[in-house]
């Protein structure tokens, strides 16, 4: 009787042993970077009372933090998903002095430290700086507001665009193109019809990293926006004031919500990506 619960016990390491080693090496690795964390922060948030949980999750500050930093950062990524393919579209199909300098010049929120960009930009679009300082006499302020907090999110977010788009634009036929245009079609319908199209999937998946990146994003806009709460505070620097307060109950459970929200509209972009793969086909 004793042999039978060992034996129950075995068979999933039985299994186990079956999978190769490539395969076991990948579950473990992404359950210890990816599912562990995630399920940590699950963990603490449900330690608090689904009362206090939703009063937590739904309270005035907290709702108008998710507000901002979602419409934001989607507004950012759908502008940066158009400017990104044109900046790609230049690169590819056009030789120019420097072109391999701005086509570095790119990759440069990449390398640049998140606080350093805040700095800087901070710097140019302040009431004092170069950009903000032609526009303060007309009453247009960028720093410390959410027009601030969007200029940080489309900084940090644009080279997600370019790099998915580049390679794609890159191995396109343009014989297909030139066969479009010695059939009658105009440049718009060619583009339309024979370039955008495969294009697409490689847009939704720049945008979709960029609106990733830009939720997540705290070190640029912490310094370019006031966080001032109903005005222009994102959720990242919500949950650090909860944790400045010691409340790690309160910035898990706004820490969770984040993430729902973010899973829902990632799986709403991968159905419009599922949806880009078959229109190009």
């Amino acid at each position: 009787m004793a042999i039978a619960p060992s034996l129950s016990w075995r068979q999933p390491l039985g299994y186990l042993g079956k999978i190769s080693l490539p395969w076991r090496v990948t579950i473990g690795y992404l359950a210890w970077m990816l599912v562990l964390p995630i399920v940590a922060l699950f963990g603490k948030a449900i330690t608090a009372q689904p009362s206090e949980f939703w009063r937590i999750a739904t309270s005035p500050i907290a709702l108008s933090a998710y507000e901002v930093t979602f419409v934001t950062a989607l507004g950012s990524a759908l502008v940066n998903g158009l400017f990104g393919t044109l900046i790609a579209w230049v690169l590819v199909r056009y030789s120019f002095p420097g072109k391999r300098l701005i086509d570095a010049i790119v990759d440069l929120p990449f390398a640049l430290p998140t606080a350093v960009a805040g700095l800087t930009l901070a710097t140019v679009y302040s009431p004092k700086g170069w950009i903000g300082g032609l526009l303060a006499p007309f009453g247009v302020k960028i720093a410390f507001t959410r027009v601030g907090v969007a200029i940080a999110m489309l900084f940090i977010s644009l080279p997600f665009v370019v790099r998915t788009v580049q390679p794609v634009l890159s191995e396109m036929e343009r014989e297909l193109e030139e066969a479009a245009w010695s059939l009658g079609a105009s440049k718009i319908q060619t583009f339309l019809r024979v370039t955008l199209p495969p294009l697409l999937p490689a847009i939704l998946t720049g945008v979709a990293l960029g609106f990733s990146r830009a939720v997540g994003e705290y070190g640029s806009t912490v310094m370019i926006a006031s966080n001032t709460p109903f005005k222009d505070l994102i959720a990242p620097v919500l949950i650090f004031q909860q944790l400045e307060q010691y409340n790690i109950v309160g910035a898990t459970v706004i820490g969770t919500v984040l993430l729902l929200i973010s899973f829902v509209l990632l799986l709403l972009i991968n159905l419009l990506q599922a949806w880009g793969r078959r229109y190009a086909n």
